[in-house]
């Protein structure tokens, strides 16, 4: 930003702006977030148990508590309701399962009208990408370390 031409050097404006900037309560966030975050887990907790109910086994189940959270958070982010939840839990929200649905679908909303090729799959990983790469690219790290440590120790 270039805050010479509003007549202000770099001091007056960062005052400016954390005089305009909305004050928040870390220690409210964080029990808030907390919350929220306890909340979607027990969710899936309860999933994976009714699964567990109708005789599937503890593997089938959390993949079905899994797939139907995923589900969930696409559906919530289809109809508008993630973001609202995202606002009030903060954190909260960004729960590996849910908050990646979210990060999947979101961009994939957005760039619909681009087409599905140009659109919806070149911006649907947009922020989900990074963290597939790192995550794959430190998982094979850490395989190959633990197959030369067994190797050789």
């Amino acid at each position: 930003m270039n805050y010479t031409k509003m007549g202000m050097n770099e001091k007056e404006y960062t005052e400016y702006v954390e005089s305009k900037a909305e004050k928040s309560s870390l220690l409210k966030n964080c029990i808030i977030a907390f919350i929220i975050g306890g909340l979607i887990c027990v969710i899936g907790q309860v999933i994976t148990d009714i699964a567990m109910s109708y005789g599937l086994e503890k593997k089938l189940a959390s993949s079905v508590s899994t797939i139907s959270l995923i589900f969930i958070g696409a559906l919530l982010t289809t109809l508008k309701l993630y973001q609202v939840l995202g606002k009030f839990a903060g954190a909260g929200s960004i729960v590996p399962i849910t908050g990646f649905s979210n990060s999947i679908v979101s961009p994939a909303i957005e760039y619909k009208s681009e087409g599905f090729v140009l659109g919806i799959g070149a911006n649907m990983f947009k922020v989900a990408g990074p963290v597939l790469v790192y995550g794959v690219c430190a998982s094979v790290v850490y395989g190959l370390i633990y197959y030369m440590s067994k190797i050789f120790f």
